[in-house]
């Protein structure tokens, strides 16, 4: 008996056992399937564009890397569950449209935490304008590896998005990051023929070019290691904004084409942009009205229109922008180097900016304050300014090809508080034929050696109580002190 019930404790031990090793086979099995988008090769396109010719190379036309470049930070959050756009239908041949699967992958992953949303490398997805929005659970990543491409032609845009092809609304704790490009195929755009069939397309839009990509009203948002080419406008725009973080990025699009902004922020603050790489065909980086405690740094920036504060007061409105720090840039054959460009008629206040370490090469102007900002052939002239007070230029050192310093402020709301610290710029050639003076117009301050040309230690005019106060009084009534 005692050995018959032993046989039988054997017996179902053996099948627990069997039923434990199968279950746990089955687990690992269900497992690998789940990650196998991931893991295993995938067939892939050999470099072709949407219209079968190479896809556009990134590196072109991109300047010398930034000083002291970060290593790539990319990596997964601890414990992630990852959405490859694959598994939502997408096709990844650059030609079918992904925007639906793209949104699908966006709406699962938004419910839960920790999520990856996944553009795996060696596919090309074509996606028209979309809005990817949030509330989403924390730590949310979209990995782009692969390649985003946008509508290459005008007319495959709808009317609603023409404001911006990739929008991001209402994302809090989210970061996009990857080895792969956002191709915003803009070529279109930049020519007469793109204007005109929008404004016969649509009678009552006005000029209006979409942006690559644009948060809006979002915050705790990191972008990095990712490249940005060819928007038909603005490459990267943070609107409404605070908690930003960029780094380690390339923005890449012609010289000539016009508009395109590298970064641009507006009414966003506590905003911090490091080591990247921009060439475009306006400002690199382009700070508007609303905008506070911006730190940019570690940045190459040419060709374009150098880093802007600006223009700002348009049609007589109020801007308010205040605790800048810009430096360790280096600017290669732009049209300013660091700039504070302001309407006439315009209220409000730019105060407690520095400009400091700034390196350029072959730069037309590389410092200037344009308080007669006009893009038109005549503007009406107009006594009220935004009020520009504690600007400090801080060793701006290299070559210029027209002028070395023009600080051209309103007639009725002086410069004040400002500052030219060792500033050494020369010709950028033998045969130079532009302006060897700095000018200094109803710009007061102070000015410390070494300073080249040496018309700017008298350029800046001594300040009294009553130029002070005037600035002041233009100030309180529009921004918060």
């Amino acid at each position: 008996m005692k050995s018959i019930r032993n046989s039988a404790v054997r017996f179902f031990l053996s099948v627990g056992v069997a039923i434990f090793i199968v279950t746990f086979a089955m687990i690992s099995v269900e497992a690998r399937k789940h990650h196998n988008s991931r893991n295993k090769p995938h067939k892939h396109l050999k470099g072709k564009g949407s219209n079968g010719h190479s896809a556009p190379d990134p590196a072109e036309n991109i300047p010398a890397p930034a000083p002291a470049p970060l290593p790539y930070h990319g990596s997964y959050p601890a414990h992630s569950t990852i959405f490859d756009v694959l598994s939502f239908g997408a096709k990844g041949d650059g030609v079918s449209d992904d925007s639906k699967a793209l949104l699908a992958a966006w709406k699962a992953a938004c419910k839960v935490s920790r999520a990856v949303v996944e553009i795996p490398a060696k596919f090309e997805f074509l996606i028209k304008p979309i809005t990817l929005q949030g509330p989403c659970m924390p730590h949310l990543v979209l990995e782009i590896d692969g390649i985003l491409l946008a509508p290459p032609q005008p007319g495959a845009w709808p009317k609603s998005g023409l404001f911006q092809w990739l929008n991001f609304k209402w994302v809090h704790d989210f970061t996009i990051q990857g080895t792969g490009k956002l191709d915003g195929q803009g070529s279109a755009w930049w020519g007469p023929s793109g204007v005109y069939y929008i404004q016969k397309r649509f009678k009552h839009i006005p000029d209006m070019k979409p942006t690559a990509l644009r948060f809006y009203d979002s915050h705790n948002v990191t972008v990095r290691d990712i490249k940005i080419m060819n928007s038909p406008q603005c490459h990267l725009k943070f609107d409404s904004s605070s908690g930003i973080k960029v780094n380690n990025i390339t923005i890449n699009s012609p010289e000539s084409s016009p508009n395109t902004d590298g970064i641009h922020l507006q009414n966003t603050k506590d905003v911090e942009i490091q080591h990247s790489n921009i060439g475009c065909g306006d400002d690199c980086v382009s700070i508007q009205t609303g905008c506070s405690n911006i730190h940019v740094h570690h940045i190459n920036c040419g060709p374009g229109h150098g880093i802007s504060l600006g223009g700002l007061g348009k049609d007589k409105s109020a801007a308010c922008v205040s605790d800048i720090v810009v430096e360790k840039i280096s600017l290669q054959n732009t049209l300013s180097g660091v700039r504070i460009k302001t309407w006439q008629g315009g209220v409000g206040s730019v105060k407690n900016v520095t400009f400091s370490d700034i390196e350029v090469s072959d730069v037309k102007y590389p410092v200037i304050i344009d308080q007669f900002y006009c893009d038109k052939k005549i503007c009406k002239n107009q006594t009220d300014a935004v009020a520009i007070s504690g600007v400090k230029y801080d060793r701006i050192i290299g070559s210029y090809s027209v002028q070395p310093l023009h600080l051209a402020c309103s007639n009725d709301v002086p410069c004040t508080d400002v500052d030219l610290i060792d500033i050494q710029l020369k010709p950028s050639s033998d045969d130079f034929r532009g302006f060897r003076q700095a000018l200094c117009w109803n710009s007061y301050g102070k000015s410390q050696a070494p300073l080249l040309p040496s018309s700017i230690d008298y350029c800046l005019r001594s300040e009294s109580g009553s130029v002070k106060r005037i600035a002041r009084s233009h100030a309180e009534h529009s921004c918060p002190s």
